[in-house]
Order: C-alpha cells, then structure tokens, then sequence
C-alpha cells in the first residue's frame, strides 16, 4: 500500500532492502543509506503541498527516516509541526514503518533553561517536539551539540531518562568530536543506554570529522554515523556551475551558504569534481552521497530536498559506492586545493 496514486509506480518499496538498509553500528537499529533532512524547505515560510510531495516520495522510494530538530524552521519549531501536520493526515498508519529523529542542543527559547545540555532543557525539549509533532515517542533523539558547561554525566543521564520513559527508544549526539564522542560513550556503556548514531557534517569538501578523530572512534567503538550537509550546503550539487539560481538556497535563505562562497576556485574545483562523476556515470551529487557511503562506519547520509526528483536521483547514488584508488586520489587533490593539504594519515 503507497500513500497516495500517483507513486504506485514505486511498487516494491522494500525489494532491494538488503542493499539499501544499514544496521546502525552494532545496534539492532537499521537505517536507509539515504534518509530525509527536514532542515530545509519545511518551515514556515515553505510550501506545505511541496512538503508533502517531498515526504510521499521520500517514503514511497524506501526512505524510511525522516530527521528533525526542535529548531528546524523557519522560525523554530515550525518543521516539526508542518511535519505533525502532515503525518497525522496522511501517515500515521504506517508509524511502525518510519524512523523519526528529533534533536535539541541549540537555542529554542528564551531565558536559562532552553539551551545546551542540561537535565531540565533535554527533557522539557523533547516534551514540546513531541507535541507538536503529535507523537507518543521518537525513535532517535539526539544532543546537538557538545556543551562545554554541563558536565556531560548530566546529558548523557537525562538521555538515558528518556529512553526509560519510553519517549525515545534509541538516542544519538550531534557535532561532538571524537574525544568528547568517547566519554558519552563510556557512560552510556555503563549504564546500559542505546547511544548508537553521531550526525555529523562530512563530505568531499568538509573532513572535519577525519581531523578530530570522531570518525576512527566510531568505527572503532561500534558507534554509527549519519552524514548532514553531504552536498556541502548544495555546492556539490551543480546548480551553482553556471551562476546562483533565483531558486537557489543561496537566494532564497543564505543563512548557511553565501554568495562569497561560490568562488572562482570552489567553481572550478566542482566542475572538476563533476567531470570524475560523468567518468563514473553518475552525477556530482550521486557521486558525493556515494563517496560518504563508500566507508563502513557511515550509516546513512541526510539529504535535503526542494523538489521530488531530486529525492529519487539521490536515492541512486547506493548503486555505485565503490571507488577506484585512482579516483579517491584524484578526489582528495581537487579537494585539498580549496581546503589546504589532507592529511595522508587521517584514515589510519
């Protein structure tokens, strides 16, 4: 059964489930290698039939994962509402088929308690997203971001909490560095907690988590890792090769990616990047979803999405994760001339 007419011709959501579907970590967990950011393009400014095309094609095509954040908007809050909206409409029958996630870490409300890491934030946070999403539980809830007050046994107790509650049934924690991913794990370990998933920023043109030694720790701790901003912001998209769109996310938010980051040598870096992709027969993002996918410490890769059809050309990208070394080489320079030299040894 699909949720609407129009994407029955997406029969046989599930026939390719063993190679579309990743255990999270050593977790019983599994998520699709591609799941869906609600980031951008479901606040309230955005086009609510539009956010339901998007989700319908999204799930029809065997995304399963829907990702959030109690700030995600604009203005905050207002993504999981129009999410809320539209799953109590139209998908609520199949909650046991989908993955929610939700986050909180960053500023939600005025006054002390609604930011970082706290016991009284966390838990008060979840509380509201779950309203307005309508939802009894989460699957995934995550910290967004390491907080460098709180003492990190209160975070990661206040998750552990949760779980206890039966308001989330696994949680995450979001843009935390390999050293700080190492002592929430440690706790979570002693205590029995399901702390599966970092989501952190990593693509072509961002190795953050290589340098900072998250990357090597999950893969060696058993800890997932779910990919954000794969497409650098959209730069690895191609829309920026020949000038910035009306459509763009540049013109229509550049909260994230501005005019002065498309610049001459970035340009021609992607092209350049783009050019490999054609060798390989896909298209510069396939290519960049793939090559977060190649490695098997990452789960799964968020995409954003304006429109439909750009859900379904992604979702191809698990057709071909495999590079040459040739490639990866190649990869690495272009690369490395718009970000300074890679460290050769930051996959040891």
């Amino acid at each position: 059964m699909y949720i609407t007419d129009e994407y029955k011709a997406a029969e046989g959501r599930y026939d390719n489930a063993a190679d579309f579907y990743k255990r999270v970590g050593r977790s019983g967990l599994k998520l699709p290698k591609v799941s869906l950011g609600l980031w951008h393009n479901f606040g309230s400014k955005d086009n609510v039939d539009n956010m339901k095309q998007l989700l319908f094609t999204a799930f029809d095509h065997g995304i399963t994962h829907f990702d959030l954040a109690n700030n995600y908007g604009p203005a905050n809050g207002t993504a999981e509402e129009n999410f809320g909206h539209i799953f109590a409409k139209n998908m609520r029958a199949y909650r046991d088929e989908i993955i929610v996630s939700t986050k909180a870490g960053y500023t939600m409300w005025d006054g002390p308690y609604g930011d970082w890491g706290s016991r009284k934030y966390l838990i008060a946070s979840l509380d509201q997203s779950l309203m307005r999403m309508g939802l009894d539980y989460v699957d995934i809830f995550y910290h967004h971001r390491m907080d460098p007050e709180t003492p990190i046994e209160e975070t990661i107790l206040a998750l552990d909490q949760i779980v206890r509650s039966g308001k989330a049934l696994y949680v995450g924690i979001s843009n935390y560095n390999g050293e700080r991913a190492a002592e929430a794990m440690k706790i979570a370990k002693e205590i029995h907690l399901p702390l599966i998933i970092n989501q952190n920023r990593y693509s072509i043109l961002d190795r953050t988590i290589e340098e900072n030694g998250l990357k090597k720790y999950a893969g060696e701790s058993g800890m997932g890792i779910i990919c954000f901003s794969p497409l650098a912001q959209g730069m690895l998209s191609e829309k920026y090769l020949h000038g910035i769109p009306d459509d763009s996310r540049v013109a229509r938010d550049g909260r994230f990616l501005h005019a002065s980051d498309i610049n001459p040598e970035k340009l021609e870096a992607i092209q350049k990047l783009a050019d490999i992709a054609k060798r390989r027969g896909q298209t510069l993002p396939q290519m960049a979803l793939a090559w977060d996918l190649k490695d098997q410490e990452i789960t799964s890769v968020l995409i954003g999405a304006s429109k439909p059809s750009q859900i379904i050309e992604n979702i191809s990208a698990v057709e071909n994760t495999v590079f040459t070394d040739e490639e990866l080489r190649e990869i690495d320079e272009i690369a490395g001339s718009v970000m300074g030299k890679l460290d050769p040894r930051r996959h040891v």
